[in-house]
């Protein structure tokens, strides 16, 4: 199974990059998952998590606010003003 290229970053910092298989966001049309083979798609993100779970089942959460969410050819990029490991 293909795996999603995940880079999630903040204003001044790369909060975390890396393979995962699944990622969850919250935008403002609401809460949305994005898998491997998910069609191009560009979202502005609400106040919230930002869920990443790796191949093995582990999960990452980061908390972001006043960004946006982009998926193209398995890669999301979680771009936010602020965002931080939670």
């Amino acid at each position: 199974m293909a795996a999603l290229n995940v880079s999630v970053v903040s204003a001044d910092q790369e909060v975390w990059s890396g393979e995962a298989a699944m990622v969850v966001a919250r935008t403002v049309e609401g809460q949305i998952g994005i898998l491997p083979g998910h069609e191009p798609l560009l979202a502005i993100l609400a106040h919230g998590e930002v869920s990443v779970t790796l191949a093995g089942g582990e999960k990452i959460t980061a908390n972001a606010e006043d960004g946006f969410l982009s998926v193209q050819s398995n890669t999301v990029q979680v771009v936010a003003s602020r965002a931080a490991l939670a």
